[in-house]
């Protein structure tokens, strides 16, 4: 459950508990009351708040960690939450603990001790688990393995009770709040990428759209980013190679005036050369998903006016 963080602050809260640092919590929470515009903006790859224990357990911590953050997305996101009076929800608890983009059965149970498997772990984990990037990641390419030992499963259900379960429990409320206030709610998922390959005869997209192929999100919405995009002279692929994980897969629901869309951004566009530190491209790129976010905020306005009243599963289709 979330609460306030401060009698002055009546707008920000902050909920979940980090292992290994329960004084900080797992995700902070900002927007006005009433909301100013029906879009939440959530960051769920950003956290930088490494517990000393969860560091001396990395084999290479200083690499590791840094290549599994969207890094600085949040602050990213912060200023265009700032701007535009959209919603704002980011984990502070970091990726190399637990990723929120992935389900909470999405385990690669080779990382666990055998006798410490729940029933049915036996089973052949997912396409991202056999990659490394389950729930809680386990290799990196170039790098290998992420850990010294295995992940004790206690270790593994404190992360779900203090980060995962309640941080999708609160970006569950905020939605449905925005939806009863807005009739339409739209979920922006913020997350960045390494630049991808030039191709014979074109630019790389420099961000990349994902509704789970349509699943996550009305179509006219997906069409006005990509306008958004097409205008300001931006690079935009739709759902390849990026289409969004869990979090659009569990929030994203047309039918009922939930919409989630994943946007993803070059780290070359906002870091400097070592893709580590804000770089001279920060300001541009913020700007730029300011005017995104007060487009989209329109269209969802448009959405809810243009479905007549005759109900989402209508309006959906």
């Amino acid at each position: 459950m979330a609460k306030p963080s401060g009698e002055n602050d009546s707008q920000q809260r902050v909920g979940g508990w980090i292992p290994g640092l329960p004084e900080i919590p797992a995700y902070v929470i900002d927007g006005s009351e009433p909301s100013a515009i029906p879009v939440l903006i959530a960051v769920p790859h950003a956290g930088r708040a490494y517990p000393a224990s969860l560091l001396r357990e990395m084999r290479q911590p200083e690499i590791a960690a840094v290549r599994l953050e969207d890094r600085y997305v949040d602050r990213i996101a912060r200023s265009v939450a700032r701007s535009t009076g959209a919603g704002l929800l980011v984990a502070q608890a970091p990726r190399a603990m637990i990723d929120l983009n992935r389900a909470p059965d999405d385990v690669d149970w080779e990382m666990v001790p055998r006798g410490s498997r729940p029933e049915g772990a036996s089973l052949l984990p997912s396409r991202r688990a056999r990659s490394g990037l389950g729930l809680v990641p386990r290799r990196l390419p170039g790098l290998g393995e992420i850990w010294r030992g295995r992940l004790e499963r206690a270790a593994l259900v404190n992360r779900l009770e203090g980060v995962h379960r309640p941080y999708h429990s609160a970006l569950s409320q905020a939605l449905t709040a925005l939806r009863d206030r807005w009739g339409a709610a739209l979920l922006l998922d913020f997350h960045s990428m390494p630049p991808l390959p030039v191709r014979l005869g074109s630019e790389p997209a420099r961000f990349v759209i994902g509704d789970r192929f349509g699943a996550a999100c009305h179509g006219s919405l997906v069409a006005s980013a990509f306008s958004w995009f097409s205008v300001q002279g931006q690079e935009a692929a739709h759902n390849r190679p990026y289409a969004g994980g869990y979090v659009l897969d569990r929030h994203g629901a047309p039918s009922e005036g939930v919409h989630a869309m994943q946007i993803e951004i070059d780290r070359s566009r906002y870091l400097d050369s070592r893709l580590l530190e804000p770089g001279d491209g920060m300001d541009a790129v913020t700007e730029l998903l300011e005017g995104l976010v007060r487009r989209l905020a329109a269209s969802v306005c448009d959405l809810v006016q243009d479905s007549g009243g005759k109900g989402w599963a209508q309006a959906a289709e």
